[in-house]
């Protein structure tokens, strides 16, 4: 196994020993890298000295393991070095300036292990114990769970429970070992995905867009209305709510405004909402009547099929408080319940949908008629994947009695 000595001059040494290694022929390695005799050096672990005749396993070293060597000579510079049984430093501040001394072991430090570095370089005191407890502690959790699968390998193989915890380890193994390969791989797949936004005017007012494939409809939220001059134009008789996470009410609808992306103006119609955190979105209503194109290999948005190529806003560029959009709108499904008998969508992946108040008006979905065979035979394939009654009889409704949609919302969700 492979062990640290941070040394008296300020070095760290790294040694390849035996578990059952005794401390004095790991004192005679450390002589051979440092030049310091045997008989001049203490061997500290967690805080305590260690006896040459007492071996690296008895001791409690295990593979990773860091050690302090000092000098007879020095048992005041050897307390303040010292960690306690908890993992912390004895003296912090003392630990700090030992190892800032040494350029090169600092900058090796940054490298290997930089919030470490960063903690020895900075006036966190607090923040260093935490985190050399929070060290000590993954190592004493890694260590017992250790001798723990090894006290598995000779268990009972009759044993249901023992093999139970069997198989689980090595599910846990494989899932470890998955997330290994996805960070050499693929470590793009850990970092924030920036949703898609554009710069469009909406009735000569600029604005960044957000647009969004997976929205039925486009909307607009009151205030932003309002600061289009467009709220005057407001049709209060497609009230509704908007389900999905959370909820939010539908004011209304406007029938068309000019949008102009790029240099050209089209015609656009939107829903409008009580929504502070969503100013514009462009849903799919939009992108299908202007034959709009999301090229994430170009990074373009493609409006009239291909006339007006206009670029998707890097992150700097999109304000602050829509990239915690998210966060709000998880916040508000956790204040505010869903209503049953509504239809609609959330403002970022599910639908939106509303109608007229006592009307039924073409583009809009229908009740679903929840009576007869084949209603509850759709009801009860949705429900065979592990959903419930209400919520396939509400995906039902939104998508209008399709199977497949209905599905699609129920994972969407």
């Amino acid at each position: 196994m492979k062990i640290t000595v941070m040394t008296a001059d300020e070095q760290f040494v790294t040694l390849d020993v035996d578990a059952d290694e005794s401390v004095e022929n790991v004192k005679a390695l450390l002589e051979v890298e440092t030049n310091v005799p045997i008989q001049n050096q203490q061997l500290l672990f967690n805080g305590k000295e260690m006896k040459n005749t007492e071996q690296l396993s008895a001791a409690g070293v295990k593979e990773g393991d860091l050690m302090m060597m000092v000098s007879n000579a020095n048992s005041a510079s050897a307390n303040d070095l010292s960690f306690n049984p908890d993992g912390s430093a004895a003296n912090p501040r003392a630990f700090q300036q030992h190892v800032r001394r040494d350029a090169r072991v600092m900058e090796q430090l940054l490298q290997s292990d930089p919030t470490l570095g960063q903690m020895i370089l900075g006036d966190d005191v607090d923040g260093l114990q935490n985190l050399l407890r929070e060290r000590h502690r993954h190592r004493l959790q890694l260590r017992r769970q250790q001798e723990e699968e090894l006290a598995l390998l000779y268990a009972d193989p009759f044993d249901v429970e023992a093999q139970k915890k069997i198989e689980a380890i090595i599910q846990q193994r494989g899932i470890d070992e998955n997330w290994e390969a996805a960070l050499e791989h693929n470590p793009e797949g850990f970092a924030r995905v920036v949703m898609l936004y554009v710069d469009m005017e909406v009735n000569g007012v600029p604005l960044k867009a957000f647009v969004d494939s997976g929205a039925q409809s486009t909307i607009i939220s009151k205030s932003c209305a309002e600061r289009c001059g467009l709220l005057r134009l407001l049709d209060q008789r497609y009230k509704g709510i908007a389900h999905g996470v959370g909820q939010s009410e539908i004011l209304g609808r406007i029938h068309v405004a000019p949008i102009k992306i790029g240099h050209v103006f089209y015609p656009c119609s939107f829903m409008v909402l009580d929504s502070p955190n969503m100013e514009f979105l462009f849903g799919l209503d939009m992108l299908r009547k202007h034959q709009c194109a999301i090229d994430l290999k170009e990074n373009v948005l493609r409006v009239g099929g291909g006339e007006v190529s206009v670029p998707f806003l890097q992150e700097k560029d999109i304000p602050s408080h829509f990239l915690d959009e998210e966060r709000y709108t998880k916040q508000q499904s956790l204040s505010t319940p869903s209503a049953p008998g509504t239809s609609g969508g959330t403002p970022k992946n599910d639908r939106y949908s509303t109608a007229p108040s006592g009307s039924n008006t073409s583009g809009t979905p229908r009740n679903v008629s929840t009576q007869g065979a084949e209603y509850e035979a759709k009801v009860t394939q949705l429900m065979d994947l592990g959903f419930s009654r209400e919520t396939v009889t509400r995906a039902l409704t939104l998508a209008n009695g399709n199977v497949e949609q209905a599905a699609g919302f129920l994972f969407a969700g």
